[in-house]
């Protein structure tokens, strides 16, 4: 199971959100060079950055994102904001992966042909489900689409990494949606990335029995209550 960091951009800054709201914020570092080379020595096996300004049309974090990617060598997965190819691309330019929510979902006709130019392994689904039904455009609008549904979905277009986040558990440090996961990792040729509600080292071993690819630290790593070298051991 692989152990991801995360790294939410905001104004420069490394943040943490409760539930995705902005107003719930707390900040954790000006330095997020910093704390992408932290990460990478504690052995993260990828860093999952996320452009929060970007995500909510607020601005853009890509010229720290680019010194991020110059400065370590582990994988980075970077999220936000994506509504263009142009902009898909050139993320693609200097992130090993992207990760695709809203736009996969309101540009499904143009997915078949990113797909063909760039490489299944360029890409993870972003899948934010709130009771079961997959949410876009920063949590903020319901697809009506049920969470699995929308997995086997693209699934059949041949993607097969997908990142699950619920959203009632993201940064509340409740434990995580052992329901959700457990179903999604029943879909076969997916790999799941587990994100929200990671609240201690007691919530890794439930997670990594789902079946996991790997799972997403947050909160609980910011504030102390687990690290990776203890995940990892797990």
């Amino acid at each position: 199971m692989k152990i991801i960091p995360a790294i939410d951009l905001m104004d420069g800054k490394v943040v943490r959100l409760v539930k995705g709201n902005p107003k719930q914020k707390t900040i954790y570092s000006d330095d997020p060079v910093g704390v992408a080379k932290k990460w990478e020595e504690a052995g993260a096996d990828r860093i999952h950055l996320v452009d929060l300004d970007a995500t909510l049309g607020l601005g853009s974090n890509l010229e720290i994102i680019q010194k991020i990617t110059k400065a370590v060598s582990t994988p980075i997965q970077v999220g936000g904001g994506f509504r263009s190819e142009s902009a898909i691309k050139e993320a693609l330019e200097i992130a090993s992966k992207v990760v695709l929510g809203t736009f996969a979902f309101k540009n499904k006709e143009t997915l078949p042909e990113i797909l063909e130019k760039f490489g299944k392994e360029r890409f993870v689904i972003s899948v934010d489900q709130f009771d079961g039904i997959i949410v876009i455009d920063g949590w903020t609008q319901s697809t009506g689409i049920k969470l699995t549904e929308g997995i086997r979905d693209f699934a059949k277009m041949g993607f097969s990494e997908f990142l699950l986040t619920s959203v009632d558990r993201d940064g509340t440090l409740q434990g995580p949606d052992i329901n959700s996961l457990k179903q999604a990792c029943e879909i076969e040729d997916t790999k799941i990335i587990a994100s929200g509600g990671i609240s201690g080292i007691n919530d890794i071993a439930p997670v990594r029995e789902c079946g996991v690819f790997g799972v997403i630290l947050g909160k609980a790593l910011y504030d102390g209550k687990i690290s990776i070298e203890e995940a990892k051991a797990v």
